[in-house]
């Protein structure tokens, strides 16, 4: 029998945190609950979870700092939970390092539904099919290799979570080609996605910050559409 997935809620509202709980061991996955920013941390290196449900307003350290912490040594998947619903709280969220973002109140099935697919695309990503046969694109200052996961960039291996890294791929196996954002969303996120298009904005972003454009290639913006290699 397969091992049940392991979720770690965290939520200073215990009553939530409880009810969350129940809908998903309904599911047959298995929970553990903290109600605080530290308790979180504790518990994420002795529980191992699969994902993180985790609340923004925490007592002492807040949701914010402890994805900023989680995401300084791991890439488990973190599902924000918040009942703030400006586009910058979600935008902040997402660049972070959240994997996806809820805003409360909530439905409970919507809630299972994404953490189902956010457990499916983290499962998946490894074995995500090659743009090329070879798995491998190369430019000057570049090459990308969807095989073992690398980036090398000016010589130097550059750590990039698998969706920033199969979006480069993606948009640098077709250069010149201009993608929207819903193209890149479905082809990378997948169909079943519970998200909107900004998920592309904040991850190339994160890409900028990694690699540079140089003289011979860029990753360039094409203002209302979306994105493209682009190489010179």
């Amino acid at each position: 029998m397969a091992a049940k997935q392991k979720i770690l809620i965290v939520d200073d509202d215990n009553n939530i945190a409880e009810l969350i709980s129940l809908y998903l061991l309904k599911e047959c996955f298995e929970t553990s609950i903290v109600n605080d920013g530290e308790s979180a941390l504790e518990e994420f290196k002795k529980f191992s979870p699969n994902l993180v449900l985790l609340d923004l307003m925490l007592p002492g350290i807040d949701g914010y700092q402890v994805c900023r912490e989680i995401r300084k040594d791991s890439n488990v998947p973190i599902i924000m939970l918040s009942a703030k619903g400006e586009t910058f709280d979600k935008v902040l969220g997402l660049e972070l390092g959240a994997d996806d973002y809820m805003i409360k109140p909530f439905d409970s099935k919507e809630l299972v539904a994404r953490v189902k697919a956010v457990l499916r695309r983290f499962a998946t990503a490894p074995e995500a099919p090659s743009v090329e046969k070879e798995g491998i694109v190369s430019y000057p200052d570049l090459s990308i290799n969807l095989n073992n996961y690398s980036v090398l960039y000016q010589g130097k291996a550059i750590d990039m979570p698998p969706k920033e890294l199969e979006l480069l791929h993606f948009l640098a196996s077709s250069p010149n080609q201009v993608f929207t954002r819903e193209q890149l969303l479905d082809h990378i996120w997948g169909y079943e996605y519970i998200g909107d298009t900004r998920t592309v904005d904040v991850h190339v972003k994160r890409i900028r910050e990694k690699i540079h454009d140089s003289d011979s290639w860029s990753l360039s913006t094409v203002w209302g559409i979306g994105y493209k290699f682009e190489t010179k």
